[in-house]
Formats: C-alpha cells, sequence, structure tokens
C-alpha cells in the first residue's frame, strides 16, 4: 500500500486505481449494461420510492429507478462521486452518497424497503458479512435484487481464464474476484427465500462471463 492509498474496514483505496475505474466504468458502463440488462430489468423491476444500492459506482442502475427515486449509495471510492451525483441529476434521482463500505452500512435495522447491487460482491472484502448487513437494514419482507458475476463450472476454459488472471484482474479492479460462488453465499446467507438464476454473456472479457441474477426476500 502506498502512502497516499486509504485503508478502512478492509478496503483499499488506491488514487491511481479509483480513478482509473471510475474512468474505465464511465466509459464501457453503457456496454456492460447492455449485455446485462434483460436480468437487471426483471429483478430490478417495480423498485420502491426509497433505494440502497451497494456499490453505486457511477451510477450503472440509475435507468431503473423512477424519476423521483431517493438513492441511498453505498459507495466507497470517492472518485466515482462526481460522476455518480451527475448521472443522478440526469435521471431525475435524489441521491444521497454513504462514503462506507458495504459491510458496515450505517442505516438502522429494518429500515429499507429494497437493496440492489450489480457487479459489486465479486469485490467486497467480505460477502458474508454484506449479505448479513443487507439482512440486517432490510424489513421483514423487503427484497435483495442482484446482478453478479460468479465463478464458472469447473474444468471450463472461462474457468481456466478466471484462474489464470485472478491476481492482475483483483489487483486492477481494486479486489474484484472472478471465482467467487456467490449463487450459494447468497442462498446461505438466511434470507426467508431466494429466487436466482445462472445465466452467461458474451463478451470479450471471458472471465467475467458467467453470471447470476435474482431476488433474496428478507
Amino acid at each position: 500500500m502506498t502512502k497516499t492509498a486509504t485503508q478502512r474496514d478492509g478496503f483499499t483505496l488506491h488514487p491511481l486505481r479509483g480513478r482509473f475505474n471510475s474512468m474505465f466504468f464511465a466509459a464501457l458502463g453503457g456496454y456492460l449494461d447492455l449485455q446485462l440488462r434483460k436480468r437487471k430489468t426483471a429483478v430490478f423491476a417495480e423498485l420502491p420510492q426509497t433505494v440502497v444500492e451497494l456499490g453505486s459506482g457511477v451510477g450503472a442502475n440509475l435507468r431503473y429507478l423512477a424519476p423521483g427515486t431517493h438513492l441511498i449509495a453505498i459507495e466507497p471510492n470517492r472518485y466515482m462521486h462526481p460522476r455518480l451525483r451527475r448521472a443522478a441529476t440526469r435521471h431525475g434521482v435524489e441521491v444521497e452518497v454513504r462514503d462506507v463500505v458495504a459491510e458496515r452500512i450505517d442505516l438502522p435495522d429494518g429500515s429499507a424497503d429494497a437493496v440492489i447491487s450489480s457487479l459489486v460482491l465479486c469485490s467486497v472484502s467480505d460477502p458474508a458479512a454484506v449479505l448479513a448487513e443487507v439482512r440486517r437494514v432490510l424489513r421483514p419482507g423487503g427484497r435483495f435484487s442482484f446482478a453478479e458475476h460468479v465463478v464458472a463450472k469447473k474444468n471450463t476454459p472461462t474457468r481456466w481464464a478466471q484462474r489464470a488472471v485472478r491476481r492482475p484482474w483483483a489487483w486492477v479492479f481494486e479486489g474484484c474476484s472472478c471465482e467467487r460462488d456467490l449463487a450459494s453465499a447468497i442462498e446461505s446467507a438466511g434470507f426467508a427465500g431466494v429466487d436466482l438464476q445462472h445465466h452467461r454473456i458474451r463478451s470479450p472479457f471471458l472471465p467475467f462471463n458467467t453470471h447470476i441474477a435474482g431476488t433474496a426476500t428478507a
């Protein structure tokens, strides 16, 4: 960790990588979202007027929120914040940025009707702790809607690619792992109900092509 990097609750914000990721997702966010739009449209449908989002980034999911929605954005990478706020203004969404990690959501118990995430649980330091926080802040009957990339099946070209690039991939993308079995993590997190599906996209980023999307109910 360099002298200029900062660390909090297991998250290290490096200025170079933080700025790079902000620019990367601003530039390629539309392409990535196009690959996932069908699934996101389904799982992010009929969200309430107040939504908590884990890892809002530069605002890729704002298009799925109705104008006038109040978004509580959990985003520890402060280099994302200016683009996120500008995107929220364009979409007519009221954004409240929380500069905290998803393992330490600064909201009361049972205070949220909906939590969403996409391409986030791959990069948190402790997915189980994040999912426990999601359960804590959701009211009974509240929903956690997600679209995440996950580990591929064993002995497949995608799995081999994930293993081959895991270290440089994680370094560039702020801890992102291509090898997490997030379906099992969500299914074993103690939600009252989980409905998820596995799917695959076709992109040049082979390690990124295996996904899940679904909803868990508190």
